[in-house]
């Protein structure tokens, strides 16, 4: 019961130093796009280099601000989501051309459900959980499936995780009484919920601790 989420590709945005910078864009695309470009930038920044390898928090926490925009609606939209990820090479070299780094206390004042939290609580309803989890991850090891190698361990727990969620998760649709369309609204609305619990990779280990193997 996979979604059909396309492939992500994540944008290398460099450092760099300029003129004074301009804030977030009012369009929600652009600043949620702009935003992960900064969040790209500070992880190579953090590291020292822009060949080093972002940890999958890294990696994810870039993401993160196409999922939340995804959510705005309170169900997930895929196209928003896809029009934040394509946006951001589009605006990397312009915004990290300035003085950007401003932006990340910006970005996290406009986007709070990207700062770390201490734990994570997943939905109590088995549905929403179930649900969200499975199509969290989802997103995630799809948009890194090609830099599997870096993060082996953590993309086959979760990539375990989902196997083991697709029956379950099928047999709760089934108990509820759901269509098909009403099942992919319910797993739109949860993917939405868990989307704006916290750090992806925070929520999807807590996933994992509660459904995994």
């Amino acid at each position: 019961m996979r979604a059909p989420w396309i492939l992500l590709a994540l944008p290398l945005a460099l450092a760099g130093c300029g003129k004074k910078p301009a804030g977030l864009p009012d369009d929600p695309i652009r600043r949620a796009a702009t935003c992960g470009v900064v969040a790209a930038a500070n992880a190579r920044r953090a590291l020292g280099s822009v060949d080093a390898t972002l940890t999958i928090e890294q990696q994810a926490h870039i993401l993160h601000y196409a999922l939340i925009e995804g959510a705005a609606g309170g169900s997930f939209d895929r196209t928003r989501s896809a029009a934040v990820v394509n946006a951001m090479p589009k605006l990397g070299d312009k915004v990290t051309a300035g003085k950007w780094e401003p932006l990340v206390g910006e970005c996290a004042d406009a986007y709070p459900a990207t700062r770390p939290v201490e734990s994570v609580t997943l939905p109590s309803d088995p549905l929403t959980a179930e649900a969200g989890c499975h199509d969290l991850s989802d997103f995630i090891t799809t948009a890194l499936r090609s830099q599997e190698q870096n993060y082996i361990d953590r993309i086959r727990a979760y990539d375990a995780m989902e196997r083991k969620l697709d029956n379950r998760m099928g047999a709760t649709l089934k108990a509820r009484g759901l269509n098909q369309v009403q099942a992919n609204e319910a797993r739109a609305k949860a993917l939405a919920k868990l989307a704006t619990l916290g750090p992806p990779i925070a929520v999807l280990d807590q996933c994992a601790k509660k459904f995994g193997p």
